[in-house]
């Protein structure tokens, strides 16, 4: 029960500080902006993906979870 608690200490904290980067504007500039991000539109249609964002943020996520097992 103990590493329970620390874990959910642990998810708690991360997201305190990823909810006050996202607040304070860190990334803003680059964040989703990245070459390899797909854009398109064409008139009233737009569409977004940011593949290479979501890549490097699952490359982030899996080392720090790696670290974390440790």
């Amino acid at each position: 029960m103990n590493e329970l608690g620390r874990m959910l200490f642990f998810f708690g904290v991360v997201t305190a500080l990823v909810g006050l980067m996202l607040w304070t504007g860190v990334g803003k500039g680059w964040l989703g902006r990245l070459p390899g991000d797909l854009h398109y539109s064409k008139g009233n249609f737009s569409f977004y993906f940011p593949l290479v964002t979501c890549i490097l943020v699952s490359l982030f996520l899996t080392f720090l979870f790696w670290l974390l097992r440790k």
